[in-house]
This record gives structure tokens, sequence and C-alpha cells, in this order.
């Protein structure tokens, strides 16, 4: 998922030819508030135009100025998708779901969205990790990585599930480091997450190769629900039951 500053029309350009399996149209964080006016007519434009993606809006948060006129003209646009900042219930969700008539993804970046987001994602379209805010909000010195977030991310991928919805991994913030971000990309994926927000372009592709099944997965998920014949038994020096070959076809379907 493609963050982009919804002022910024060279960036929107190029993000159509990209490659990302979503974009999303960024009124908040990354446009200053001398261009949130300009921003939003910027993202309702550009929504307006075929793409060969969906495409979602991100506005400014519930608390803020601008949230009523963002919510209303992600309405009356061809947005997608729409995606709430700082949520920390489930009642903003159903307000600007009420009001659009749109999936609504709900950003958990809080310590009380944290906590909530069980609720939240009961009636969101999906939750989107916030790694960023959440460190501030915790009050994390300058350096602190993974390890400790690690639970609260562990959190909204439960709630994810519990709830029935995806969960996407937060940014990466080093645009140069492509190591670090295949690192991080890998974690995500093995802590469950279905995708990542990304900053850069040049993240789509190292995202995509990070989440892709490798051939030995595929071919082991084939061998296995070729041999599997019921309850449980011995596969390749394991035992295994059909939540194995479950997600053996859940692997092959992706």
């Amino acid at each position: 998922m493609l963050f982009l500053p919804a002022s910024n029309w060279r960036a929107i350009a190029k993000a159509r030819e990209c490659g990302a399996d979503l974009v999303i149209l960024d009124l908040e964080d990354a446009v200053k508030p001398a261009d949130k006016e300009v921003a939003r007519a910027a993202a309702v434009e550009a929504v307006s135009r075929p793409w060969p993606c969906p495409v979602a809006i991100r506005v400014n948060g519930f608390a803020s100025d601008w949230h009523g006129a963002d919510v209303e003209a992600v309405a009356a646009s061809r947005a997608d998708f729409v995606v709430v900042p700082r949520v920390e219930g489930a009642a903003v969700i159903e307000e600007v779901r009420a009001v659009t008539a749109k999936p609504v993804a709900a950003m958990i970046e809080t310590p009380l969205g944290v906590l909530r987001a069980e609720a939240i994602a009961a009636v969101a379209a999906a939750l989107i990790a916030g790694t960023n805010d959440l460190r501030a909000s915790l009050r994390l010195p300058t350096g602190a990585g993974r390890e400790q977030i690690s639970a609260s991310l562990q959190m909204v991928v439960l709630a994810a599930r519990a709830g029935g919805v995806p969960a996407f991994d937060g940014v990466f913030n080093g645009l140069e480091d492509a190591e670090g971000f295949a690192a991080e990309a890998r974690q995500g994926r093995l802590l469950g997450f279905d995708g990542k927000s990304l900053i850069h372009p040049n993240q789509v592709e190292p995202c995509h190769s990070a989440w892709a099944p490798t051939e030995a997965e595929l071919a082991r998920a084939e061998r296995l629900v070729a041999a599997a014949s019921g309850g449980a038994e011995r596969f390749e020096g394991e035992m295994i039951e059909r939540m194995h070959v479950e997600a053996a076809e859940r692997l092959l379907g992706r």
C-alpha cells in the first residue's frame, strides 16, 4: 500500500505505473496545514481518472479542523476506500462509513487504539499499523526498533484475524536502506501481516518479493495438499492435520 501526498502531482503520476496493489492519497501528515484544501481538491481530481489499482484517500483525524470537509469530499469522490488515522474507537469508523458509504480502513497508532483494536476491527475494512506514531505515542527513545513495539504489532494482527479483516504493517523510513526494508518486510510477513505500508515506489518490488511465496514453499504446499487424506497423519517427517492443509491451500491460492 503506497502512501503519497495528495498535493504532489508528479508522485501521483508515477504511482500509476509503479505496480502498487493499493495507492493511498494522503491528506494528513504528508500535507502542510496551508496546503490542506488544495490537497483535498487534488485527491478528488486524481481519483476521478482511471487507475490500474484501487485508490484510497486518507483523511485528517477526527479531532482536526479538516476532518469533516475531508469526509464530505471523499463521499462525493470515486475513491475506493477511506483511511482514517489515529483511530481509538469503533464509533469514528461507523460515522465515516455512514457518510461516505465506502469501506473504511483504520490506522492503529496510539496505545488506546491498540487496546481497542478488537472493537475497531469489528467495523473496519482493514487495520493498518501506524508504527511511527505508535513509537511517538509510547514515548520510545530515538532508535527504538521493532522489538519495542512487537506486542502492539501482534495485537493488531490478532484483532484483525478475530475480526476477519486484513492487517497491514507500518512504513519503513529508510529510503536508501534496501536491505533493512527487505528484512522488516520479511518480519512483517512472519508476524502475519497481509502486506505493508510504503512511502516510495522503489519499495513496491521488494515488498512483493517479501510477501510472495517462494518456490520451495509452493512446492511443499502442493505436495502436502496432494498427500493429505484427512485427519492427523505423517507428512515428510511431521504430523499434519486439516489446519495445515487449509494453510497450504491458502498459500497456493495467494
